[in-house]
Order: C-alpha cells, then structure tokens, then sequence
C-alpha cells in the first residue's frame, strides 16, 4: 500500500518542510508501505530538481525503515530524467517511479528507448507508470511485454483501466501491478495486481491497509466493506478537480496539513467546485484514523495558485 504524496506548501507557495515530515510521518502510522514523492499528486511538474532531491532526502528520513521512498515524475527528456534518477539513488530512493514521456508523444519504439536507458542507469527497482490521460499515449502491450525483459523493471502502475490487459500481462510477466486509479483500487486487487499507488489514501490510509490485507487473507468481504466505506471519500478526491487539488483541500479542512496551496497552473477550488468536494464529505460515514466531524475547510485560503519562488524544473 504506497501512497502517492501531497505535497504541502505554505501560504506562498514555498515546500512546507515542517508539513512534509508531519505528513509522511502520518501516513506510515496508519499503515503506509511506501511513499511516491514528486509524482502527479506531489507536483512534480512544478517542483524543482533540488525540492526533488530533498523531498527523497526528508522522506528517508522520516520514514525510517518503516517505509520505501520511490521517487516519482522524471522527465520527458530522458537524459534529465536519468540524471533526476541517478541523484535520486544517491539520495537514498529505494526505487524510481517512471511516467510515460509526456507532450512528445513518442513512438512505443521511443517509449521502450526511454525506459530501458534509464533502467540501465539505475541499479534500483523500476515501476513504470501508465497514464494515458496526463501523458497523450499509453503503454502498449506488446512494449509492456519488451519492456519486462529488462531486470530492473520490476512493476507497473495502472491508470490505463484495461482490466483485460492487466490479466493478460500477469498472466505473461513476472510484473507486479499497482493499481493506479483509486475507483479501481479493489478490482485491481481481485485480478492480481499486487497493490496500490494511492491519492485518497494521503486522508484515509487506514481503510486501504485494510483492503490489502482483507485480500491478502482471503476475506472479499472485508474488503468490500472497506471499499464500499471509501466509495464517497474517492469521489470527493478524483472526481471534481485534480485529485492534487481535492486532497489538500480536504487535508486543510482536517488539520492535517497548514495551507490547501498548491502551484500555478494549478489552482484551488472554485466555490461550486468546493460545495461540489464538502457535499460528497458530507457523505462520508465512520472512516479508521478520521474524524469528517472536525472538517473545516478554509474556501478563501484554498483559492488561486502560487508560483515558487525559484522556478523552472529544467537542468
């Protein structure tokens, strides 16, 4: 069960580091088995290459043991990707997240190419990341099947929802599978895959750890009871605005995190999109490690976005 982590900034727009280490920390206690940091839901985009590093620096460190690190986002430029990767290892991920190059829109031929060199270039676990709606193109079969030659490619998130795919590659590889889509999280499980890569679990890891293990041990309805409970809490994260977004909207509004802000061009919540998110909490019964009694989102200090104050994520 890894979660795929926020990443909290304060009011104007800079890493909240004191938030990072609270939230991680968080996390890992009810019942995280790694953390995804400077993925989608981190910002990766926006964040620079040495807010990367240190986000993989901090993560360590206060996971402790208890927890892997896998580093997240790269680069559509595969050789800035490598190099992100490569210091990324040195400052201690335990494995590297890579998302499909996006914007390009390679060939599968391309597509290979850029995983296999970096691949080559780290000695640590690769998860490769198919996201066919944030990257324009997706993984095809026949490339996932080249691509898990390679010994360093050891896993795969799904956000790409071909159900029948997902069994056909396990049923081919020796893949592990993450389910990438938090709606989907317990039929991923139910065909196979090995775990998840979560956004809402940044609010509600507990309930997922109980997915894991109610699967692990056989009980269907234990899990189903678990997904039927975070049925309302998904919809509320993924289905509105980026899932980035709803998160540290939610997060603010329980006192988890200090500030909702997230960076230009993302943007907070408008205000029918936040009645839109407090209706469908509204919904939300008894969750494990929550308390939706205490929510109290802040609309005026979620609204608009904040540019870094060192910007640019090149080399």
């Amino acid at each position: 069960m890894l979660v795929a982590l926020v990443t909290p900034f304060t009011p104007d727009g800079e890493v909240d580091w004191n938030d990072v280490e609270k939230h991680i920390d968080d996390v890992i206690t009810a019942g995280a088995d790694g953390i995804v940091v400077t993925g989608t839901t981190g910002e990766t985009s926006t964040l620079t290459d040495p807010e990367k590093l240190r986000l993989v620096e901090v993560a360590k460190s206060v996971a402790s043991g208890r927890a892997k690190i896998i580093t997240g986002g790269g680069s559509n430029e595969t050789a800035h990707a490598i190099e992100l990767y490569k210091a990324s290892e040195k400052a201690g991920a335990d494995g590297v997240m890579i998302v499909t190059p996006y914007y390009n829109k390679p060939t599968q031929a391309g597509v290979l190419t850029h995983f296999r060199m970096i691949a080559d270039a780290t000695d640590l676990p690769v998860i490769l990341y198919d996201i066919p709606g944030r990257t324009g193109i997706p993984i095809k079969y026949e490339t996932i099947l080249r691509a898990a030659k390679h010994p360093n490619i050891r896993a795969i998130k799904d956000a790409k929802g071909d159900f029948s795919e997902v069994s056909r590659v396990l049923n081919q590889t020796d893949l592990l599978y993450f389910s990438g889509d938090d709606a989907n999280v317990l039929p991923h499980l139910s065909i196979g895959a090995s775990g998840l890569i979560g956004v809402t679990a940044n609010i509600a890891a507990a309930p997922y750890r109980v997915i894991m293990d109610a699967v692990n041990a056989g009980d269907l309805a234990a899990a189903t009871a678990a997904h039927k409970q975070l049925e309302p809490l998904v919809r509320a994260v993924m289905t509105h605005v980026p899932g980035t977004v709803a998160a540290k909207y939610i997060l603010q509004g329980l006192g988890r995190i200090h500030s909702a802000r997230v960076r230009l061009p993302l943007v907070g919540p408008e205000e029918f999109e936040a009645a839109q998110i407090e209706d469908e909490i509204a919904l939300v019964g008894e969750i494990p490690g929550v308390d939706f009694s205490n929510f109290r989102p802040d609309r005026n200090a979620a609204a608009g976005g904040a540019l870094p104050k060192v910007a640019g994520t090149t080399r």
